[in-house]
């Protein structure tokens, strides 16, 4: 087994609603301040110092089984952090915190301001569950369940980044115009 958790970056979707509306290929690939939104991501993962793998195909394009494929692919990991590639502004404190917290619940959920978001962290105790999905639904079906078991953590953390994803060119611009305040 591995030490710590792996970061699986998911990176094998469509993106459908980014071409509807108006995008031209990738959103993972779009421009975001001279380098793909993608690269941000990579990025701050890099800068946490924790191992990832990314996931840019699976046997179908639903997140599930892309979570499916990542973490049978890093089965030897001790848990695994799911965060999807269009969150470019990710704080790799937050990665952290999801990470430390494993230790003490199976299932680490992030919260900002009271709304869920990535990376979601699942321990090793998960793998069958996670390795099994299959779908459009992610991992949300593991989720449910330790909560129901009271075996989840929802974990406020002070960054908006971990809600701030990019499925529009809306919300590319919103991203691109937060990032240019921040310059």
């Amino acid at each position: 087994m591995t030490d710590g958790p792996i970061v699986i970056v998911l990176a094998a979707g469509r993106g459908t609603r980014f071409r509807t509306s108006g995008g031209d290929g990738s959103k993972l690939q779009a421009d975001l301040h001279g380098k793909p939104v993608l690269d941000h991501v990579l990025a701050a993962v890099e800068r946490s110092g924790l191992k990832h793998h990314v996931v840019r195909s699976a046997d179908s394009d639903g997140m599930a089984d892309s979570i499916a494929a990542g973490v049978r692919a890093t089965a030897t990991a001790s848990g695994w952090l799911i965060l999807p590639g269009d969150l470019p502004l990710i704080g790799e404190m937050s990665l952290h915190r999801v990470a430390k917290a494993l230790a003490e619940q199976p299932v680490v959920v992030p919260t900002f301001e009271g709304n869920r978001g990535h990376p979601v962290g699942f321990a090793r105790e998960c793998f069958d569950a996670l390795a099994a999905l299959s779908g459009e639904a992610g991992a949300a079906s593991v989720v449910q369940r330790y909560r129901e078991q009271g075996r989840a953590l929802l974990l406020p953390l002070d960054d908006p980044g971990i809600l701030t994803d990019i499925d529009t060119l809306d919300d590319l611009q919103r991203v691109r115009d937060l990032l240019a305040v921040a310059r």
